[in-house]
This record gives C-alpha cells, structure tokens and sequence, in this order.
C-alpha cells in the first residue's frame, strides 16, 4: 500500500490503527509504518494508534484519540470540569473514566490518563459532535460526580472552596433532578453525604 491510498482512505480517521489498515489491506506489514514514520508522514501517538503528521491538534482531536486509543473510556473528571469551564484553570493532560485498569500515557502530542470505575458507573456521558465526528465526554452532572468519587478527601467547606468552581455558570448548567439520579447508582453513603454538602455550598455561596 502506498502513503497516498492510506491517507485518502483515513481522510475522515482522526486516528489510525493497524487493525484499521489491516481491514482495507490484509497483506499490510507494519514495517511500512515504521517507514512512513522515518519519512515524517504519520506520527506514533501509542503502540498501534498513528495520526497523520499534518493533523492540526486541538481540544476536540485530544479528546476523540483518547476516546480512540484506550476503550471504553469518556473524557470526566478535571478535564471535563475545565470543558464546561466550571473551574478557571487550563488542566495538563486529558483525564477519563474507564472500566479497565488505570493507565496514563505520555506521547508527543499529550499526556493521556485514565481512572478505573466500577462497570455499574460507566455512564452519564453525551456524545458531542464536532465537525463529521463526536466524542465522548461525561455531562456536568456526572463529571462533578466522578470527580467526588475519584477524591474521597475532598468533604469540607475549605475543600469546595479551594476548587474554584465558577457558581453562575455551574447552576445555570447543572440539571440537579439528573445530579441526583446519578448519584444514587453510586449507592455510597459516603459520597451521597460529600455531594449533598457541596451542593449546599454551592447553593449558599
């Protein structure tokens, strides 16, 4: 296979596998992406997963490789706290939910991280659409929720305090009837009693 057929037959691929290629081409020796990469047309973004070198990378690329190169996942946690623009923060690297074990993986483009959650929380995520694609991003509700799942020390009123979070937008946003559906598939006390607090800070703030 030529570079030329690769690239028209990705054009609509923000990234690419060689389980992808091997789907158009089954001959395909992974040697060749070892020559493309010498030759500077594709980029190793991890073991597998390659991006065209001249791909323009912004927060919505970031966001549907790490969908792509680690599933199931969805982007939650700070970086989707920082998305809604609810803290006032840039955040380093791309944080997700995962049912698989937690990883990270720093490549040239960015620092991907992943946090395990229990399979039963595995939702509350929206599909958002950009350009012909979409990715897969925890909604407000269930980004705060993970975040307080993920931080079990965060419980006291200094602690809200210190996260910043920006109350006109987050009450304009926030759907709480949903906020407390969610919480209730968590099925912890202790969470339940974390959250009802910060959301009374919140309210009194």
């Amino acid at each position: 296979m030529q570079y030329i057929k690769l690239k028209n037959s990705f054009k609509d691929f923000t990234v690419f596998s060689l389980a992808d290629i091997k789907q158009i081409d089954s001959s395909f020796h992974r040697r060749r992406l070892n020559e493309w990469q010498e030759k500077g047309y594709i980029a190793k973004v991890i073991k597998g997963y390659y991006i065209s070198s001249d791909l323009q990378i912004d927060e919505n690329v970031l966001f549907e490789i790490a969908n792509r190169i680690y599933k199931p996942s969805y982007i939650s946690f700070e970086t989707a706290l920082s998305y809604y623009r609810l803290i006032p923060e840039s955040v380093y690297g791309i944080s997700s939910a995962s049912t698989r074990r937690t990883y990270s993986f720093k490549t040239t483009i960015g620092e991907f991280s992943y946090k395990t959650i229990k399979l039963d929380l595995f939702f509350g995520y929206d599909l958002v659409h950009y350009t012909n694609k979409y990715i897969k991003i925890a909604s407000i509700e269930k980004a705060i929720l993970d975040f307080f799942y993920l931080h079990p020390h965060i419980k006291r009123e200094s602690d809200f305090a210190s996260l910043r979070i920006h109350k006109d937008i987050f009450l304009k946003q926030l759907n709480q009837e949903r906020l407390y559906r969610f919480l209730d598939k968590f099925a912890k006390k202790a969470l339940t009693k974390r959250v009802k607090s910060f959301m009374e800070f919140i309210n009194n703030a």
